[in-house]
């Protein structure tokens, strides 16, 4: 990667938590993502950070159903940017009983409405099928309960598994959003920059 280009240095795991109530201090602004079970979060975070096994992938889809914390910073231009990036469970695919579902979703929907330190959300999207319902649910949602100083951005995943004409119809359909490929590693740097001249007012101009 470009050496002028925004990195992250450092990225490890904290710890996992059930809710906000046994979640890390809030000492510094996060960037949380989530997605549907198998929307590629692992490999994404693990694209943004250059790590190879930092976020562990399920071969179950909805296995994990925790908060983990990591400790990420980037570097760039000499300054170094302290942030979490934070990993929430997957939706839509859980085989759990309804009443673990209840308890699941209740404490998901307290962090989301009410952890101060969340600055930006990341939504995930499968670029195969980019208009799914629970994915329109989970924007309307985020849209009707985010606070002035948040941001959404919307980052579609498996953008190489689309023809010319496929993506051409999605950037259509989603001027603003950001398209990544894990599998040719790009689209990362315009994620980097998203996140640092939202939160930290970083000029990349």
């Amino acid at each position: 990667m470009n050496k002028q280009e925004p990195r992250v240095v450092k990225a490890e795991f904290i710890k996992s938590a059930q809710s906000i109530n046994d979640s890390v201090v809030e000492s510094r602004s996060e960037v949380v993502f989530m997605g549907r079970s198998n929307v590629g979060k692992s490999s994404t975070i693990n694209l943004l950070t250059n790590r190879k096994n930092l976020a562990k992938s399920s071969a179950t889809p909805g296995k994990t159903q925790l908060i983990n914390f990591f400790d990420t910073e980037y570097l760039y231009r000499e300054n170094r940017y302290p942030l979490y990036f934070v990993d929430l469970p997957g939706f839509g695919y859980a085989k759990v009983s309804k009443s673990t579902k209840e308890i699941w979703q209740k404490n998901l929907r307290e962090y989301i409405e009410k952890r101060v330190a969340i600055r930006v959300f990341i939504h995930l999207r499968d670029a195969r099928h980019p208009n799914t319902e629970i994915d329109n649910r989970v924007e309307e949602f985020l849209k009707n309960s985010m606070r002035a100083d948040q941001k959404l951005l919307t980052v579609f995943t498996k953008i190489d598994k689309l023809n010319q004409k496929e993506r051409s119809k999605l950037k259509r359909e989603y001027p603003d959003s950001i398209t990544i490929s894990n599998l040719k590693k790009s689209g990362q740097v315009r994620v980097h920059k998203e996140i640092l001249s939202y939160i930290f007012g970083v000029d990349f101009d």
